[in-house]
């Protein structure tokens, strides 16, 4: 499978400001501040791993009209300059003094005015990265500007997803599908769980993935007792149920499905239990369509999920699948209290679960893109019946 175009063109980061700048004028906001790695790519095209470090803070202050504005420190400004910006301010950091703030608080009054109103995103699902000491003093710092949430903003632009997004989010989704056909070679009786891990991480990176921020999983008689743990040394025993989700990454945008296994056979419970988590997927594809609501692809899964009979039918999860992007999870929740509508080129997951005996779970995942006529899968469908690996 060919590569999609790596990065975005200007158009496509024109079309995000637009957006965006049309959202702010309904809400009276001249300025939007973000701080976050994927709100600072998503309107700039800023991708590096240098986030993992958190020494030094980040800013993007979108306008009520024209260009983003970069504050970062200087160590990002030649990378940054390759980016469509053309207003990128900088300061010396580490600066544990003043980090920036004086810097920003600067241009947000320049921006926004002496009594303007700037959108930051608060609400569930955003978090804040610089120091909330710092925070304080800019707010101090621009009093009488008002700083209002703004996350309802981020989250409309996130949840519909470009065609040239969908493309790359397709893409992770095939690399992640060819580790798994090389399962296999991988997962033997005798093999310790964190080998099967390794060698998996390796087929991603081997196959075109950028890194692999998550893998999670477990294995064990008949099925497995969480869907997060890291791998222990533990060997794969004949009757394991084997399960790996991947969070794989090409060009900043991720993939999020997981493949169950059986090693060596399996029993009448844990086929029946994945073919009505297969039931249950179908069930959500059927449902998952424009006008629908993200509870009612809840609602859907949960039907199958309970003629197994199984006693908690979310296995504690608290969902049944999410949005997908840029982030490993998104907006919105496959939850019975959330009621967004589903529109065209909203990229979710399909992720029923259930609890098959006390400590024993059985999860299964597939990515799709709600389109007109219907859902479209990323990943390719996993078989109906419990793959077995001799």
């Amino acid at each position: 499978m060919t590569p999609p175009p790596t990065g975005f063109s200007t158009e496509e980061f024109q079309s995000r400001v637009a957006r965006a700048q049309r959202a702010m004028a309904a809400k009276g906001l001249d300025a939007l501040l973000l701080t976050t790695e994927p709100e600072v790519r998503y309107f700039s095209g800023f991708l590096t791993r240098f986030w993992e470090s958190p020494t030094r803070p980040w800013f993007l202050v979108v306008p009520a009209a024209g260009k983003p504005l970069a504050v970062i420190p200087t160590i990002g400004a030649d990378l940054m300059a390759k980016t469509w910006l053309e207003d990128i301010r900088t300061w010396s950091a580490p600066c544990p003094e003043d980090d920036g703030v004086t810097l920003l608080a600067e241009t947000l009054r320049e921006v926004a005015g002496a009594k303007g109103r700037v959108g930051l995103p608060m609400g569930h699902e955003t978090h804040l990265r610089m120091p909330m000491a710092d925070f304080a003093r800019l707010r101090a710092a621009l009093v009488p500007v008002e700083i209002l949430d703004a996350a309802d903003i981020v989250q409309n632009l996130h949840r519909v997803k470009s065609e040239p997004e969908i493309a790359k989010i397709a893409h992770s989704c095939a690399i992640a599908g060819r580790a798994f056909d090389a399962m296999a070679d991988m997962a033997k009786i005798g093999t310790p769980l964190r080998d099967v891990f390794r060698d998996f991480q390796i087929a991603l990176l081997r196959g075109g993935a950028d890194w692999v921020p998550y893998l999670a999983g477990g294995a064990g008689p008949g099925g497995y007792g969480d869907v997060i743990s890291l791998p222990s040394d533990r060997p794969l025993q004949a009757g394991d149920v084997l399960m790996l989700d991947t969070g794989a990454i090409h060009d900043g945008y991720f993939c999020d499905f997981d493949r169950n296994y059986a090693i060596g056979h399996a029993d009448d419970d844990a086929r029946r239990a994945y073919r009505t988590l297969y039931a249950a997927t179908e069930a959500g594809l059927t449902a998952a369509r424009p006008g629908a609501t993200c509870a009612d692809l809840y609602q859907a899964m949960q039907a199958v999920i309970a003629t197994y009979g199984a006693a908690d039918v979310d296995a504690g999860a608290g969902r049944l699948g999410h949005g997908l992007g840029m982030r490993l999870t998104e907006w919105p929740s496959l939850i019975p209290s959330d009621h967004t509508i589903l529109e065209p080129g909203m990229v979710l997951t399909l992720e029923p679960s259930l609890e098959m005996a006390p400590g024993c779970i059985m999860v299964h995942e597939e990515n799709i893109v709600v389109r007109e006529a219907g859902p479209e899968l990323l990943s390719r469908r996993a078989p109906p019946d419990l793959p077995v690996l001799d």
